[in-house]
């Protein structure tokens, strides 16, 4: 007999291959699982044959881009040109766009593929207007991140993953967000505005209730206030104010090196 991690890795190379076999739906909801996120299942919005281009506007962002390389290392633009190609797409990379970006720094497509399939900062299917990102890493876990995308899924009524059908929002998960005293938070990526009015804020010690309010200032288009949504802290500061700490340090005492 098999072991049983054995089996279950055969059993999820055989959902893989039935889904590469199966209709486009059967495939692409196979992508909940992380292993399917690594190859590309050609549909209606998303082909290699979808004319895909810069705007008029980005073209010269893409110039100013490149300008910070080396003319014969074009390749190392691929981060940021993608990111200004997912703003442009309201949020998420088609293939043709990856081919586009591809085109720009000289590079067979493939080597644009590995990296937007290595990095999750790069959406390849749909997201909303505003994309919302719980932080699932341990402290904001703690702190109560799965309380808060449940909050969020059940306010919106999707999944985790799926857009709104007013294609405004979306809920997906980031690990560590790097502000972890101030736990738990979630990220806005807001493409409502296109690449030109772009933004990527966090908000920080959410409550179910405060992420909720925070989804409906943003179905009214209003902007809330970003970082720390506890009125009793300032920025990443104890709440209440400091306790310790509160004169200036005393400074080290310093040896006469002359001296000796």
């Amino acid at each position: 007999m098999f072991p049983a991690a054995t089996r279950l890795v055969a059993k999820r190379l055989f959902e893989i291959r039935t889904a590469f076999r199966g209709s486009p739906k059967v495939a692409l909801a196979s992508r909940s699982f992380s292993t399917a996120l690594n190859y590309h299942i050609d549909s209606p919005d998303n082909n290699p044959d979808m004319p895909w281009e810069f705007s008029e506007a980005n073209k010269e962002r893409v110039k100013e881009i490149l300008s910070h390389y080396p003319s014969n290392y074009k390749q190392s633009a691929v981060i940021p040109l993608l990111d200004l190609a997912q703003q442009q797409h309201g949020g998420w990379l088609p293939v043709s766009a990856m081919n586009a970006v591809a085109k720009v720094i000289e590079v067979a497509p493939i080597r644009v593929y590995e990296v937007a399939t290595f990095y999750s900062m790069f959406n390849r299917m749909k997201v909303g207007k505003y994309h919302l990102l719980v932080c699932g890493t341990t402290p904001c876990m703690i702190r109560g991140s799965r309380e808060i995308e449940d909050a969020l899924l059940k306010h919106l009524g999707v999944k985790r993953n799926e857009v709104t059908k007013d294609g405004l929002f979306s809920v997906g998960e980031m690990e560590c967000m790097g502000c972890c005293v101030n736990a738990p938070m979630i990220t806005v990526a807001d493409y409502s505005k296109g690449s030109e009015g772009y933004t990527y804020n966090y908000y920080e010690d959410v409550t179910p209730k405060r992420v909720i309010e925070i989804v409906e200032m943003l179905k009214r288009g209003e902007t809330p206030p970003v970082g720390t949504q506890n009125p009793l802290r300032i920025m990443s500061g104890p709440e209440g104010g400091n306790t310790s700490l509160l004169g200036e340090p005393k400074p080290p005492p310093c040896r006469d090196l002359d001296a000796c």
